[in-house]
């Protein structure tokens, strides 16, 4: 009778849902079940779409080739794609190892601004010579500041998502500082900005895009090979499932935690440098525009594996692209397409979710695995 009645109280007080690990899924099912997020995802913004009295199929199709409809089209899209490719390769490394990089966007901007010193001040250095110590500038302050929360992190075990958070505005505010102080254009009539680079100091162009293009491919085979077959990739990871692990294998994680800290925040520098000597041709408030933080978003979605994030990274490319189109060929709104964009972000997003947890209801407790 007693056993019987604490059954009936356990059941009275255990929540009427609740999330439990889910047993591992074969390959199909989860290609399965991706393949069904995307189909909900469209079928929700096509709802969307048709509350706000549009088509929702000639939307969609407007999305598709209005990113790549021309050459100029395409050209636009790549420009997109770059930093946001660069940047998720960058975090990629952090987030394989465990630490919470979110300070990509800061990353960003100081690679940008040790690279816009050369553009600036050594603007008559050979082409070549000048691009080079741009590049390398720009990876140097981005590893800077990735070592900074990294150090943090292992001298006294700070908190890196928020240490790495708040770099991002120190360095956005830095630019601002540069732009109304020492770096600040003579010729901008009041307006605080920084002067446009020369002509020597921008990136070159190959099949109309900036060859950052290029570099980006190099980026994605390089990390691919460093985190599957070199022993620095494979640390890593060992890292990344347990320090503890690490430890007794004889690793030494703090070097570990610095050095890839390094390279990731160094790869987000490069992609700051690309973004100001290739697509701003200046240094703006603006360069890294959020990419940062929808690299984070690429990486997860693409499981950190830096072939797949090629392919995110384009079709996040082609979504924003082909949103801007459809604002000005249907009149919507800015805020319109992006709701749209989050409303197919969510979809795909809880897609991951379900991948490794499910929903029980009450009483199903002891069949939960």
């Amino acid at each position: 009778m007693n056993r019987n009645a604490n059954i009936d109280s356990r059941k009275r007080t255990e929540p009427l849902l609740r999330v439990v690990k889910r047993a591992e899924l074969t390959g199909r099912q989860i290609v399965l079940l991706r393949l069904l997020a995307v189909l909900l995802a469209l079928a929700a913004g096509g709802l969307f779409i048709l509350c706000l009295g549009y088509n929702p199929v000639a939307i969609y199709t407007r999305i598709l080739s209005g990113a790549t409809r021309s050459p100029m089209a395409i050209q636009a899209t790549a420009k997109i794609v770059i930093p946001l490719l660069i940047t998720s390769l960058g975090v990629t490394l952090a987030f394989k190892m465990r630490f919470w990089n979110i300070g990509a966007e800061g990353q960003i901007i100081m690679g940008a601004i040790f690279a816009s010193y050369f553009a600036l001040f050594h603007a008559d250095w050979n082409h070549w010579v000048l691009l080079g110590a741009m590049a390398l500038a720009g990876i140097l302050g981005g590893a800077l500041w990735g070592l900074v929360p990294a150090f943090f992190k292992a001298r006294y075990g700070t908190n890196e998502t928020l240490f790495t958070l708040m770099l991002n505005y120190i360095a956005l505010y830095l630019i601002s500082w540069l732009q109304d102080g020492p770096w600040r254009d003579p010729g901008s009539q009041g307006f605080g900005k920084i002067a446009r680079f020369d002509k020597n100091a921008s990136l070159n162009k190959v099949f109309g895009v900036h060859c950052g293009w290029i570099v980006a491919l190099v980026l994605v085979a390089a990390v691919f090979i460093y985190l599957r077959y070199t022993k620095q990739g494979y640390e890593i990871s060992v890292v990344g499932e347990s320090q503890e692990t690490a430890r007794y294998a004889g690793m030494n994680v703090r070097k570990i935690l610095l050095r890839t800290m390094a390279l990731s925040g160094g790869i987000c520098g490069l992609g700051g440098m690309i973004q100001a000597a290739g697509a701003d041709i200046t240094l703006t408030m603006g360069v890294a525009g959020g990419v940062g933080f929808t690299a984070i978003i690429v990486a997860w979605l693409s499981q950190l594996n830096p072939v797949i994030i090629l392919a995110v990274s384009s079709l996040f490319g082609i979504l924003e692209k082909g949103s801007s189109v459809v604002q000005s060929d249907f009149g919507l709104s800015t805020d319109c397409a992006d709701v749209l964009q989050g409303i197919i972000l969510f979809f795909i997003l809880g897609c991951e979710f379900f991948i490794r947890y499910r929903f029980v209801g009450r009483g199903h407790g002891e069949k939960a695995k």
